[in-house]
């Protein structure tokens, strides 16, 4: 059995990720603000019929919500293979950052660094209990961040110091978690079709056609799901730490 655990997991990017996981025969812990309600119908329809999914509903900010989807994974499945910090939010508003907030700030760091941070704590050390009874197991934490680590947009600070926080998170857990064979991977999204960018959708139509990226069209949640499969079923086990850009071309540096 192997199961992989998603938070953030029932749409977007996430749901993009748990599709491609189930497509390698993982069964899942999906995480998600919505009722379970809101999300069994298409739950029960992406998947294959061999696969097993739980849900477990809460903020990924939360230390009660890491409790939660630990003992979801355990009752449901008694192991977790794969981690995949995937939960994230923009501020609620694109604010320069000269008129920024703290509250905006506080928010998006408590939920897209700190939350992740300390699930992946918490996750690791059951991962290291788990190595040492089944040594020959994969185990691996993916983290997605991305390109905004590294891209400044000054409408959007926080979000972009809450993605670098996540980038030095991957080097810090690959370190960490070395010496138990725990690989641990960084995902950079460029610009994906969800719902965090529909707003932005006529913006992005026009950059794509102006050049912005090498590849002229809009990232997909499945781009980022094959990329996490890879990883998944140790595809790069000689790589912890490193860091893959999914990005179609956009931090390319071209003359």
């Amino acid at each position: 059995m192997k199961v992989a655990a998603i938070t953030g997991g029932t749409r977007g990017i996430g749901l993009g990720i748990a599709i491609a996981l189930a497509r390698e025969g993982f069964h899942l812990v999906l995480n998600g603000m919505r009722p379970e309600e809101e999300v069994r119908n298409i739950l029960s329809t992406v998947f294959p019929k061999t696969v097993q999914w739980a849900y477990c509903q809460g903020n990924i900010a939360s230390a009660s919500t890491h409790k939660k989807l630990i003992e979801t994974a355990r009752s449901t499945f008694g192991c977790l293979h794969i981690l995949v910090n995937n939960a994230g939010i923009a501020p609620p508003s694109r604010d320069d950052i000269l008129v920024a907030s703290e509250e905006n700030f506080d928010l998006v760091l408590e939920t897209n660094l700190k939350g992740p941070y300390f699930l992946t704590q918490k996750i690791a050390h059951w991962m290291i209990e788990q190595k040492k009874d089944y040594p020959k197991d994969f185990f691996s934490i993916i983290n997605i961040s991305s390109v905004s680590a590294t891209v400044a947009s000054t409408q959007r600070g926080e979000y972009c110091i809450s993605k670098a926080g996540i980038a030095m998170a991957t080097k810090l857990w690959a370190a960490r978690l070395g010496e138990y064979d725990i690989p641990v991977y960084e995902i950079q999204p460029g610009v994906i079709k969800t719902d965090m960018t529909a707003g932005v959708q006529a913006k992005y139509d026009a950059l794509f056609a102006s050049g912005i990226t090498v590849q002229k069209r809009w990232g997909e949640p499945n781009d980022i799901g094959k990329v996490a499969a890879a990883l998944a079923i140790h595809s790069l086990p000689y790589a912890t730490g490193q860091v893959i850009q999914v990005d179609g071309g956009l931090t390319l540096q071209r003359l």
